[in-house]
């Protein structure tokens, strides 16, 4: 996850009541030392500092629940090794509540380290529907949505309509707008985040699902990933570098590298976050007021982004149960969901924020986002989802780099996988 902040400030009027909070079938003592009191938040590094001042908030009308933000590394995986070392130490553990990327929710509800969470206690009908789907495990709610997130195609707008095309909708297109338009203006034709670690994966599974393929079935038991649909979405990726449309210095690119490439004005088109085009658009920027986004393309059409974004979860052992509950309603909000987008430049959950004509004059690529968002799928569901993930990577790392042909990776991809689903 990248994050940036965005023009605006929203004034936040905010009164939660929550009456109590359910766990393990008996409800919490909301004035002893099981129910509510301080609390700590782990996230993963807020680099646009939106958060602080969120919490700043709460602190301030719950004098008695104040939380201590601990920020972790910004990079998802090494996030996710500091949150498991710390839950494993079971009663010990540092944290009370868990920002965690949406595909953590089964491996660590799986493990036993986050509680079921009261449904009823949540607005869960006034969010965006394919975002509720994320925090759910074993048909339980084991976690809050709390931003979410589709990959979009940022373009540049003034070279696109100086050649008089329209931003591509499809992979033929966006292959021969890369290798024709992009040489003339001296630009990189398309990059996305290829380096080996969890954006390879998302990048990998939105071809795969771009062409209509899928890699994991039935909670990560089933293995579904040798198809001719996986073939041709990985070989989309491989032939982009072994024919230089897609620069080999994308093998690289996270996030912010790959942004900032596009933001210098060193690329014609990038797939990235929505973040990435709040950046690009800002004051001082290269490409200020020269880009556009569209949804991802696909074989024939639109394309399917991998859903993003993060959950709000509660650790088993926290000391304060009932002010977890309290304070995962205050930032799931509809108030603090608007300084969300508006201070942090992240998609919120909130789906009537979408439709707000004040929002979409800020941010013109709502409409844009809610139609990617509307389509998106969640990565393959699995309990041993960091070991799916670390496969992913390696493997079509080979394929990208011409190690091995995309058939040849495929059918790696499925026998290592599904060593993985029956370990």
């Amino acid at each position: 996850m990248r994050w940036t902040s965005a023009a605006g400030r929203v004034l936040l009027v905010l009164v939660v009541v929550m009456t109590g909070y359910v766990t393990s079938g008996a409800r919490a003592d909301e004035g002893g030392a099981g129910g509510r009191g301080p609390l700590t938040l782990a996230t993963a590094g807020d680099l646009t500092g939106y958060l602080g001042p969120l919490l700043q908030g709460w602190n301030r009308t719950h004098p008695g629940e104040k939380v201590h933000l601990v920020e972790l590394p910004d990079s998802a995986d090494e996030t996710h090794a500091q949150m498991t070392t710390d839950l494993r130490d079971g009663d010990r553990s540092r944290f009370d509540v868990l920002n965690i990327d949406v595909n953590w929710t089964s491996e660590f509800a799986a493990a036993g380290w986050i509680r079921p969470l009261p449904a009823d206690r949540f607005p869960l009908g006034t969010f965006l529907p394919p975002v509720v789907d994320t925090a759910r495990y074993d048909g339980r709610l084991y976690a809050v949505p709390y931003v979410t997130n589709a990959g979009l195609l940022l373009y540049r707008k003034d070279v696109l309509d100086k050649e008089g095309v329209p931003p591509p909708r499809t992979w033929a297109e966006l292959e021969h707008d890369a290798k024709t338009i992009a040489p003339k203006y001296g630009l990189g034709g398309y990059a996305g985040q290829f380096l080996p670690y969890e954006g390879l994966t998302v990048n990998a599974a939105e071809a795969v699902y771009s062409a209509g393929g899928t890699i994991l079935g039935d909670e990560g038991e089933r293995v579904t990933v040798d198809s001719s649909a996986a073939r041709e979405g990985i070989g989309f990726l491989a032939r982009g570098f072994r024919e230089g449309w897609i620069p080999k210095q994308a093998l690289t690119y996270k996030e912010e590298e790959s942004k900032d490439a596009f933001q210098d004005g060193r690329l014609l088109f990038l797939r990235n976050w929505p973040y990435a085009y709040a950046v690009a658009s800002a004051k001082g920027s290269k490409v200020a007021g020269k880009i556009g986004a569209v949804p991802l393309p696909g074989p024939d059409g639109p394309g399917r982004s991998v859903l993003g974004g993060s959950d709000l979860a509660v650790n088993t052992h926290a000391r304060h149960p009932d002010s977890a509950a309290r304070l995962i309603a205050y930032l799931t909000s509809e108030p603090v969901q608007r300084q969300v987008l508006t201070r942090g430049a992240l998609p919120p959950v909130r789906a009537a924020l979408y439709e707000d004509p004040e929002l979409v004059r800020e941010f013109p690529y709502l409409p844009t986002l809610r139609t990617a968002l509307r389509d998106a799928k969640a990565r393959p569901k699995s309990p041993r989802y960091d070991q799916v993930s670390l496969v992913v990577q390696a493997v079509v790392h080979d394929a990208l780099t011409g190690r091995e042909t995309p058939g040849a990776a495929v059918r790696r991809l499925a026998r290592e996988l599904d060593t993985v689903a029956h370990r």
